[in-house]
């Protein structure tokens, strides 16, 4: 723009060539203008323009930063990763993250930044529907226009995931037990989708406990998880006859594994495991003789209601000494790290939860028809 324009008269203008790629417009201006009586001044000068590039307000927002308009943080109490390893391929499968401007790493959980509310909200609904949550939003005043009454606003969705996980050793009050079908107050977690699917080992009786019954309590803690977990010896397996699904009831004689070969101290234990145990085979279970557990649901239940030890899966020891190399693979989110990188420890520990996660999906079929696996072509070996 070009200011004094107004004051002078322009007589000719014309275009003065430049080279194409140059992003220069050069103009030649003729003006006059009268400063005197019957006495007139003329000039004729160059103006240059520059053509500089611009981006639509949607992608400047992208490329900067702090830009989000909302925000999800999805967080579980919980000291592993195999929810998130879990959750992560459902977003993938159903393509939920697409609206998404930037996922972020975060201490005890993850969180998803987006444009717009709209797709926050819709966000916070999938995770509503595929596990049992609750969540919480608050916003934040960004800036007001007093003279058209606008105001921008920030907003943050809080989602807390269950803290039960799959093969965890819950425990719960009589009341809230008998309101679940008399079922037993110490049960074993055998899924978690949109609701937790729980297992009394010793009846074969099973039970759902929802997000809205579990908030509502919020007495429905887990005793045992999986890093608590012992490895134990098959000795017997006499099965009473009652099944259910792919379970059935049996009285299971096992053996600590540091006991095997020196001494005699055997356990016999009620399990949901007789059709899968035989003897010689090794299995994963809690020894509640030895554990040390701080919960004041257990601290309640009577001495006939707590085993000696709940077997939870078969173990495959052998197979994970010489494992094969896997023929498939899993997809992962793009995620954006921050200034929290892990450390090595950390790491590892990660490592492993992944780890422990894709020997569940082996072992567990109902848990590989919710997600999608990929052919990893470098594993596949030539004919």
């Amino acid at each position: 723009k070009l200011r004094g324009l107004t004051k002078v008269r322009l007589i000719d203008a014309g275009f003065v060539w430049t080279e194409p790629h140059s992003r220069r417009i050069k103009i030649k201006l003729t003006i006059q203008k009268e400063v005197f009586a019957a006495t007139i001044l003329q000039q004729t000068f160059e103006v240059e323009y520059v053509v500089s590039s611009m981006m639509c307000p949607d992608c400047t927002k992208i490329m900067a930063q702090n830009t989000w308009k909302a925000m999800v943080q999805v967080r579980q109490k919980v000291d592993h990763q195999r929810t998130f390893f879990y959750l992560e391929q459902l977003i993938l499968k159903h393509n939920a993250h697409q609206e998404t401007i930037n996922i972020k790493e975060v201490k005890g959980g993850i969180d998803f930044h987006f444009a717009q509310r709209s797709h926050a909200i819709k966000m916070v609904e999938f995770l509503a529907s595929m596990v049992p949550t609750r969540s919480k939003s608050s916003e934040q005043l960004i800036s007001s226009d007093t003279h058209t009454s606008t105001s921008n606003y920030k907003f943050t969705y809080a989602v807390e995931l269950i803290p039960v996980c799959k093969d965890d050793l819950v425990s719960m009050p009589k009341k809230t037990a008998n309101a679940l079908g008399q079922i037993s107050p110490l049960v074993l977690c055998t899924r978690v989708g949109n609701a937790v699917h729980v297992i009394d080992f010793k009846t074969l009786q099973v039970a759902e406990i929802t997000g809205l019954v579990y908030w509502r309590q919020e007495d429905i803690t887990p005793v045992c998880s999986m890093r608590d977990l012992k490895e134990f010896y098959v000795m017997d397996v006499e099965l009473l006859g009652q099944n259910f699904g792919r379970y059935a009831l049996a009285d299971i004689t096992i053996q600590r594994m540091a006991d095997v070969g020196r001494n005699d101290n055997v356990i016999i234990v009620r399990s949901h495991l007789g059709n899968l145990l035989n003897f010689g085979d090794t299995v994963l279970g809690y020894d509640l003789l030895t554990a040390n557990i701080n919960n004041t649901n257990f601290e309640r239940l009577s001495s006939d209601d707590i085993p000696s030890v709940v077997l939870v899966k078969k173990s495959y020891p052998e197979r994970r000494r010489k494992r094969k190399q896997r023929n498939w693979k899993l997809k992962t989110l793009n995620k954006d790290e921050g200034d929290l990188a892990p450390k090595k420890l950390e790491q590892d520990k990660i490592e492993a939860d992944f780890e422990t996660f894709l020997r569940d999906l082996e072992e567990d079929p109902e848990l590989r028809q919710s997600i999608n696996l990929y052919k990893d072509s470098s594993a596949v070996r030539r004919p």
